[in-house]
């Protein structure tokens, strides 16, 4: 039975690279993948999934209002799919969440998310909170904070490198905005 899977983490835990890393394992071994990523990130260098250490894949991209799983399983009648690959995860919708839990569930196809837990107000987001409720497996990835600990959070920066408080839930941006740090290294940026 397949299963529905979120990989979560901070920034900089490889989070693209694993999921790239996946989709060759079972390209190499004969089997069709479908990837998708959210259309709002246009950060790639001309491929929508793109890791930091320079692997990238053509995907799929997903608005909030794209039914995914109306568009897999159309692709899976004329050829079939043995995995369905998500980056940028978090941005998903609720109604999408379970759209690909439906095509786990009904048409036995895996479906691997890889995406933030929270934001950099440590809320979640609505793509999270739908994974994390739902998903047949949770699994945490390690990214590293500058004290050497464990990162679970990513605060925002400004152009001077301090942490902002405010501001919409969403900004498209990499290490010049976002920091991946421990949980106590979070709550001290964000008291200064």
């Amino acid at each position: 039975m397949a299963k529905l899977y979120f990989y979560y983490a901070s920034m900089n835990a490889g989070k693209s690279t694993m999921l790239l890393q996946a989709d060759f394992n079972y390209r190499e071994r004969g089997m069709a993948t479908m990837l998708w990523t959210a259309a709002l990130d246009d950060r790639s260098r001309g491929k929508p999934i793109a890791s930091r250490i320079g692997l990238d894949a053509g995907a799929h991209l997903f608005e909030p209002d794209t039914d995914i799983w109306a568009s897999v399983a159309a692709a899976h009648r004329i050829a079939p799919i043995s995995c369905v690959l998500i980056d940028e995860a978090q941005f998903l919708s609720k109604e999408q969440v379970w759209q690909c839990a439906r095509l786990a569930d009904e048409t036995n196809i895996p479906v691997l998310c890889y995406g933030l837990r929270t934001d950099f107000r440590g809320e979640l987001f609505p793509g999270s909170a739908a994974l994390l409720g739902i998903a047949d497996s949770l699994v945490e990835l390690k990214a590293i904070c500058h004290c050497g600990r464990k990162s679970t959070m990513t605060v925002r920066v400004d152009a001077n490198g301090v942490a902002v408080k405010d501001g919409a839930q969403i900004e498209i941006g990499g290490n010049d905005r976002f920091v991946a740090l421990c949980r106590r290294h979070f709550v001290e940026a964000l008291q200064r």
